[in-house]
C-alpha cells in the first residue's frame, strides 16, 4: 500500500475517537505538521474530513454517509432474506432485492425461480451486478423515491401506485414487477421484485403475484423499522408496525 494512502487511512481511523488538532493529527501518524496538513486538506476536499471553527478536524459527512449506506445495504439484505425466500417458494418465480447506488441498480440478492429451465430465457444470477436504473422495473421503483420535483411523469405515477412493471427487463424476454422497501423516512432504501421468462410465464400470471409482492415489500419495511404506506400486510401476512425488528 502506498505510504500516503496508509497515512490517510490511519488518520481517518484516529478521527473516529473525536476531533483532533493539526498537531495531534501529525503526532498520531508520526509525520511533520506540513505533511499532516496536506493529507487533511485532501481529505477535506473530498468530504471525508471537516475542519471545525475551533480549527480541529473531525470526520466529514461523506464518510458518514458512505458508512450509513453500507450498513443499510447489509442490514436490509439480511432482514429481507426470509421474506424473499417465502415469496420465492409461494410463487415459483425469481425474486430479487436491489438498491440504488451512484445512479445504478445494484443487486444484493436473488433467488432463482422453479419455472426456469433448459431452453428458457433465464439469465445467470445478478447478485453483485450493476445495471442501468432506466428500463428496469426495480430501477424505476428506486428512482421514484427521488425528491418529487426531480420526477418525470412516469416515475411520479410509479410513486403513486407503489409498484412498477417491465415486459422486457434488461431488453431480454423477461417480465418483472417490483415494489419499494421503505426506510425510516418513508422513502425507498431498496426494492424487491418477481420476474420470469416470458416463454415460461405469461405476464398476466406475473401480475397476479402483485399483492404478494406488495405484502412482502411492506413486511420487509416493517421488519427493517421503516414506514411503508399500509396496503396489504395486515390483511395478507399479518405484519404490523408493532412487530418491527430492532436493529440496535
Amino acid at each position: 500500500m502506498p505510504q500516503s494512502v496508509d497515512r490517510a487511512l490511519t488518520l481517518l481511523g484516529s478521527l473516529g475517537d473525536g476531533p483532533v488538532t493539526l498537531e495531534q493529527a501529525a503526532t498520531g501518524i508520526g509525520v511533520h505538521k506540513s505533511t499532516a496538513l496536506r493529507l487533511l486538506r485532501t481529505l477535506e476536499e473530498h468530504g471525508f474530513v471537516h475542519r471545525q471553527s475551533d480549527r480541529r478536524y473531525r470526520l466529514g459527512g461523506r464518510l458518514l454517509s458512505l458508512a450509513h449506506r453500507a450498513l443499510e445495504e447489509t442490514d436490509v439484505r439480511q432482514i429481507a432474506a426470509p421474506y424473499l425466500s417465502a415469496l420465492n417458494r409461494r410463487s415459483g418465480l425469481t425474486v430479487q432485492l436491489a438498491v440504488l447506488q451512484d445512479g445504478e441498480v445494484l443487486y444484493l440478492d436473488e433467488l432463482a425461480g422453479r419455472r426456469s429451465g433448459p431452453g428458457s430465457t433465464a439469465r445467470p444470477s445478478r447478485i453483485g451486478r450493476r445495471a442501468p436504473a432506466s428500463g428496469t422495473a426495480i430501477g424505476r421503483v428506486l428512482l421514484a423515491g427521488l425528491p418529487e420535483d426531480e420526477l418525470p411523469a412516469d416515475l411520479a405515477r410509479v410513486r403513486r401506485q407503489g409498484w412498477a412493471a417491465e415486459s422486457a427487463e434488461h431488453r431480454e424476454a423477461v417480465a418483472c414487477v417490483a415494489a419499494p422497501v421503505a426506510g425510516s423516512a418513508g422513502r425507498p432504501i431498496a426494492a424487491c421484485a418477481v420476474s420470469a421468462p416470458t416463454d415460461r410465464v405469461a405476464p398476466v400470471e406475473l401480475f397476479r403475484m402483485l399483492p404478494e409482492l406488495l405484502c412482502t415489500a411492506e413486511a420487509i419495511s416493517l421488519a427493517y423499522g421503516g414506514s411503508p404506506t399500509p396496503r396489504w400486510c395486515e390483511n395478507r401476512c399479518g405484519a404490523t408496525p408493532a412487530e418491527r425488528a430492532s436493529r440496535t
